[in-house]
């Protein structure tokens, strides 16, 4: 369902953590038009409030879990309009601390990314749950796999 790449209208503030997002900067996180988050929103599938302006307003924690229980993977073997960037925005959606490390899941469209880091570092950077966070991705060593053939 939740499919593409993040749509560059979006703007986003990385110095703080949003708790708070507006149907655009739900629907850039989800990879979906903003008709498609109004609808969701209408259907009682994600829940959402009006601000002081009537503009709808979706709580972080609620966006990272509906994105986490509706991420499909992409499918492989299709072609594909654009390459992946090593910069990839989304919603933290889970974080597991113990006493020295922290496990931080991300979704950023389609894409679930998992990173290992201290639990200093997790704690300084103030990730929990629905906050927006930006993964780069930077690695010297790729695995390609193909589809089974038959």
């Amino acid at each position: 369902m939740l499919r593409g790449r993040v749509p560059r209208k979006a703007r986003w503030d990385y110095g703080r953590p949003m708790t708070q997002f507006r149907v655009t900067e739900a629907a850039a996180l989800l990879g979906v038009s903003d008709d498609t988050v109004r609808r969701w929103i209408d259907a009682g599938r994600l829940p959402a409030t009006r601000d002081g302006g009537g503009r709808w307003s979706v709580r972080g924690a609620d966006l990272a879990e509906f994105a986490r229980e509706h991420a499909t993977a992409p499918e492989v073997g299709g072609r594909s309009t654009s390459s992946a960037r090593n910069r990839l925005p989304g919603l933290v959606t889970r974080v597991v601390r113990d006493g020295v490390m922290a496990q931080v899941e991300m979704q950023a469209g389609p894409f679930r990314l998992v990173s290992l880091m201290s639990r200093e570092a997790a704690d300084e950077l103030g990730l929990e749950p629905g906050v927006l966070a930006v993964a780069s991705v930077k690695s010297t060593n790729v695995v390609i796999e193909t589809p089974t053939r038959r």
